[in-house]
């Protein structure tokens, strides 16, 4: 599941953050991508996904299934790996621009893109969550 998911919103967000800053170029998208899919998967492995959201929903009495538990761990795991998948694709095209002579700031490049990064990666879990979920198992239960 987590591998799923992170390579998708890795590649989601790359393509999003390339397209997004007006200067997209293949071996930028490539580069970016390979990174954050690292970090992603680093995520996947070393962060208890599953404990820390079946934890919320057990203090917080959610129903599994329900809209608003859904919404809730969307909101988990975009908080999760969209911060540290941004910071990583932003540094990127930061020390790249700044190489190049632009007069940028960092938290210019990447503050709205974190909060773009945010927002998309947040529908995208929404989306896709339930649908990894059930390949997941049914390769499980195929295993």
């Amino acid at each position: 599941m987590s591998i799923y998911m992170g390579v998708t919103l890795s590649f989601v967000l790359s393509l999003v953050g390339n397209l997004s800053s007006g200067h997209f170029t293949l071996p930028g998208f490539l580069v970016s991508f390979v990174v954050s899919t690292i970090l992603a998967l680093l995520i996947g492995r070393f962060v208890p996904m599953g404990k820390i959201t079946s934890d919320v929903m057990r203090s917080k009495h959610l129903e599994l299934g329900k809209p608003k538990t859904k919404a809730i761990t969307s909101c988990i795991s975009d908080l999760i790996y969209t911060p540290v998948i941004t910071l990583a694709m932003v540094f990127l095209a930061y020390r790249n621009a700044v190489r190049q002579g632009a007069p940028v700031k960092f938290l210019g490049m990447f503050l709205p893109s974190l909060l773009l990064s945010l927002v998309v990666g947040f529908v995208l879990i929404y989306v896709l969550e339930s649908i990894f979920m059930n390949i997941a198992m049914k390769k499980a239960k195929g295993q």
